[in-house]
């Protein structure tokens, strides 16, 4: 994975609260330190995020994006 962002998290998905169209995504970067990201319900779907998967935490500016390898 390349990114021109220069912060990038990884972590593993905590929890998924679906909503209508968009999802919070909870990542826990290390013990007790999450990373909470408002996503499109789509991209959780494209991204197959569940509890326990490793993502990462894509910070660009104001942005906070998840990704995979």
């Amino acid at each position: 994975m390349q990114v021109s962002a220069r912060n990038a998290l990884k972590g593993t998905v905590k929890e998924v609260h679906p909503g209508a169209v968009n999802s919070e995504v909870v990542l826990e970067i290390a013990p007790g330190v999450e990373v909470v990201a408002i996503i499109t319900k789509s991209s959780v779907e494209n991204l197959k995020l569940e509890k326990g998967k490793q993502a990462y935490a894509i910070i660009k500016s104001s942005d906070v994006m998840i990704s995979i390898d």
